[in-house]
């Protein structure tokens, strides 16, 4: 990962798989709970449409998971209601829920999730982003060093 030029985008679609990872991992059981009924066996009309059919899509890659980790521990670098912005996003919710968790506009909301990307692509790309630069300015040199 270190050859890689990181920009916004780049940083986005990484962040949108490790939550893609994180939602297709097996579920939490609780140990140490037994159940010593047997099964139930049911005729066919008795049981037919009695529960949803659950389908889970298969289990992620080793690979899939380090990616995931390792894109989990860039969000220590922003702060807590940037991270909201950032991970509701990456799961794919959509603006108008984005806003009403985070409590701000549409603009102000969208300005936040770019500074957060912006932010997290300057620090993989080795450069600390300066403290006395505004949102705005930080997401403009950062588009401006796109090109």
């Amino acid at each position: 990962m270190a050859d890689i030029k990181w920009t916004p985008s780049l940083v986005e679609a990484y962040l949108a798989e490790a939550a893609d990872v994180l939602s297709r991992l097996p579920d939490t059981r609780v140990q140490g709970y037994v159940n010593t009924w047997p099964p139930m066996v049911r005729e066919f009309w008795e049981s037919y449409g009695m529960q949803d059919v659950v389908l889970r899509r298969p289990p992620p890659s080793a690979a899939a998971i380090d990616r995931m980790d390792e894109a989990l521990r860039w969000l220590i670098w922003l702060d807590p209601a940037d991270v909201r912005i950032v991970w509701l996003r990456a799961s794919g919710k959509r603006w108008k829920e984005v806003c009403w968790t985070a409590g701000l506009a549409r603009a102000a909301a969208h300005q936040h999730w770019l500074f957060a990307l912006c932010v997290i692509a300057w620090k993989l790309n080795g450069r600390s982003p300066p403290r006395n630069m505004s949102k705005r300015d930080l997401i403009a040199k950062t588009k401006a060093t796109k090109r």
